[in-house]
C-alpha cells in the first residue's frame, strides 16, 4: 500500500483541482501549455493536474490507477521521479512542436507510463518486466493510435511526447529506478 500513496494521492488531487477547476468555469485551463508563448510554460509542470471536465478526467482515472500502479511497483519514489520526468519532458515537447491550443490533461502522462513499461521490458530483459510489458501491450495496446492526429480537442501531440517521453526514461532511468 506505501507504494502506491503517492498515485492514490495524485489521482485524489486531480479530482480536488477538477471541482475547483469546475465551479471557475474551466478557467485554471490557462494554467496549461500554449505551445510557444511564455504564457504556456508553466503549463509544462501544471498540465497533467488539469482537465477538460468531469468526463476527461474520467476517461483518465482508470489507465492512469492501472498503469500508475504498475509504475509504482518498483517503489513510491519510482512513481514520483517517473511522473516528473514524464511531466517535464513529454510538457517541453509539447510546448515546442505542438499546434497552438491549450494543452491539459494527464493522458500524456497515461501514455508515458506506457511507453515505460513496454520500453522497459526492452531495455532490462528481466522476466519480471518482459511480462509487465506483454500485460500492458495486452491491455493497452490500442493507445498506441491516440497518437496519430485526430479530433481537434484531443491533445494527440501530448499523446505522443507523453509516449516517446516514457521510451527515453525507460532507457535512461531503468537501471537507477531499479536501485532506487
Amino acid at each position: 500500500m506505501n507504494n502506491t500513496k503517492p498515485l492514490l494521492y495524485f489521482i485524489a488531487l486531480l479530482w480536488l483541482i477538477e471541482i475547483i477547476n469546475t465551479l471557475l468555469g474551466h478557467r485554471l485551463n490557462t494554467w496549461g501549455i500554449l505551445p510557444r508563448q511564455l504564457a504556456g510554460l508553466p503549463g509544462i509542470l501544471l498540465w497533467p493536474l488539469l482537465h477538460g471536465g468531469f468526463f476527461h478526467l474520467i476517461s483518465n482515472t482508470v489507465p492512469l490507477l492501472i498503469l500508475g500502479y504498475l509504475v509504482s511497483l518498483r517503489g513510491a519514489k519510482n512513481f514520483v521521479r517517473l511522473t516528473l520526468f514524464i511531466t517535464v519532458i513529454s510538457g517541453f515537447g509539447v510546448w515546442l512542436f505542438a499546434r497552438t491550443a491549450w494543452h491539459v490533461g494527464a493522458s500524456g502522462l497515461i501514455f508515458g507510463f506506457f511507453g515505460y513499461l513496454l520500453a522497459r521490458g526492452w531495455f532490462e530483459r528481466s522476466l519480471k518486466s518482459a511480462a509487465i510489458a506483454l500485460l500492458v501491450a495486452v491491455i493497452y495496446g490500442g493507445l498506441i493510435f491516440g497518437v496519430l492526429p485526430q479530433d481537434g480537442q484531443v491533445s494527440w501531440e501530448g499523446h505522443l511526447f507523453g509516449l516517446l517521453a516514457g521510451v527515453l526514461a525507460a532507457r535512461c532511468l531503468s537501471d537507477t529506478l531499479k536501485r532506487g
